[in-house]
């Protein structure tokens, strides 16, 4: 690997936690795989998971039209527990307690609580019933994670802070009125919870005066996780960030780097050269936190975006970047991707990384698999054969949209494709039925389709359509083109 990739981990951070974030707003697996993969997860290096329940929890009583149709029920929340348990998991619940609330904003009962009434994003931080809808849904969620150690909530990317008539401020205010709604559910979760460890999203911290912070009485409440996800991190600008937060008392802090889920809002193949060169950059901030005396680095989170928001389209697939996963994990662990690394990867996924061509080569043996090479092998020919059938010469010279839209056409030019076109059509139909298949294994009825709908059925549907109206055309036997649209 290039030497850029190579950094020892300090002595004091290597039992740092590595924790792999889970992503429910969109794509959230059936409990069972959770069983098949929590195992995975330990035997990779991860000492923890954080889950981002977002509208798979099951709230109840006037929260319950937040949920899903497709929520973990109770008793799914308690054997999601129970299983991480036994892989020596630990559970770290995420709430999202300001921004990216989109999943609660856009319900009609809470356009009142929006920051921007047209916007669905964030929570207006004067309003009353906001502190009180925070404070039931972070109560709900702790009553089923009794024994959690930390608690992560969110507040990340508070888009339009500061713009509403209850919250309208000048630029220099900005930063406090952030700071006056973390800080009173910070206190919250203490008062309630003592023993509980409150975790947020660090960058709306990061144009925060270090005076501010520390009047503001955060540092003693919560712990930031600094997070970055480019491939090549500006290592000075984030020093700087870990410098201000020392210099405004925080003694703790995260780091959240990326596995999946952060290089394109439609990505459906992960690229493991981008996120091992994420996890290099982060190797060498970590090896430089001695020049952070007052800093204790409690561990890092790899993140796994399955949206960018409640309202964005997929990411890639988690069982599509379980290789990414094991890249990551295991370049913390030996603090670098070197051959032992390697060995370890392939080993567990029973498959050979090859990072520089996306790719884990070999039959593997991860709960997923399956659907891991399905996906591979739409993404690399699906759509370009779909697209190669349309751009057939006999289709392009003999049934063009002109001809179809009078509906004739010469039988014999049409019958040139009209086997090609079934027979491609009939075996992307297998291939995808397979699909479909394995997914249900793993996925709820929704997102199956939503997955299919935005990679596959759009491209099927357009080649289905020309081979019907080619059957249909050859039925005439080279009659005059209609003189209207049949």
């Amino acid at each position: 690997m290039p030497n850029d990739l190579q950094a020892e981990v300090p002595s004091e951070n290597k039992d740092a936690q590595r924790i792999v974030h889970l992503d429910l707003k969109g794509a959230a697996p059936k409990v069972k795989y959770l069983e098949q993969i929590f195992p995975l997860f330990a035997s990779l290096g991860a000492s923890g998971v954080l889950i981002e329940y977002e509208d798979m929890f099951p709230y109840d009583g006037d929260l319950s039209l937040l949920s899903s149709s497709f929520a973990y029920s109770v008793e799914d929340i308690m054997e999601i527990n129970r299983l991480a348990k036994i892989s020596n998991l630990e559970v770290i619940p995420l709430v999202q307690a300001f921004g990216h609330l989109e999943f609660v904003l856009k319900h009609e009962k809470y356009f009142g609580l929006r920051e921007v009434a047209e916007l669905p994003n964030s929570l207006n931080p004067r309003v009353p019933d906001s502190l009180a809808l925070l404070k039931e849904m972070l109560t709900q969620v702790m009553k089923l994670h009794p024994q959690t150690q930390y608690f992560h909530i969110g507040c990340d990317e508070v888009y339009g802070l500061g713009t509403s008539q209850d919250s309208k401020t000048s630029d220099g205010e900005l930063g406090k009125l952030y700071l006056s709604h973390v800080t009173a559910v910070g206190k919250f979760m203490t008062e309630t919870w003592p023993s509980v460890k409150l975790l947020l999203w660090d960058d709306m911290l990061r144009k925060i005066s270090v005076d501010t912070l520390k009047e503001s009485g955060l540092p003693i409440l919560v712990t930031p996780v600094v997070w970055k996800y480019l491939p090549q991190l500006d290592i000075k600008m984030i020093s700087s960030w870990i410098s201000r937060y020392e210099q405004a008392g925080f003694k703790r802090m995260w780091f959240a780097s990326a596995f999946k889920g952060a290089t394109g809002e439609d990505q459906m193949w992960t690229p493991l050269g981008a996120y091992l060169h994420n996890h290099g950059s982060w190797l060498e901030i970590i090896s430089s936190l001695g020049n952070y005396p007052q800093i204790t680095l409690e561990g890092i989170m790899l993140t796994g975006w399955q949206r960018y928001d409640h309202f964005s389209v997929l990411c890639e697939l988690l069982p599509v970047a379980i290789p990414s996963l094991a890249v990551c994990l295991q370049t913390l662990k030996h603090g670098y991707f070197n051959e032992k690394a390697q060995a370890e990867v392939q080993h567990i996924l029973g498959c050979k990384v090859k990072v520089d061509k996306d790719l884990c080569y070999g039959t593997g043996a991860f709960a997923g698999v399956e659907l891991y090479h399905l996906v591979h092998t739409v993404h690399i020919n699906f759509q370009t054969s779909m697209e190669d059938l349309l751009k057939n010469r006999h289709l392009r010279g003999g049934f063009s949209p002109y001809h179809r839209k009078y509906n004739f056409g010469n039988p014999r030019n049409l019958g040139f494709f009209q086997h090609k076109l079934t027979r491609t059509l009939k075996e992307w139909e297998t291939v995808i039925g397979n699909l479909r298949s394995e997914m249900q294994s793993i996925y709820f009825p929704d997102t199956i389709e939503e997955w299919l709908e935005e990679n596959v059925n759009p491209h099927l549907d357009r080649v289905r359509e020309v081979l019907q109206d080619v059957q249909r055309v050859i039925q005439l036997r080279g009659r005059p083109k209609s003189q209207k649209l049949v």
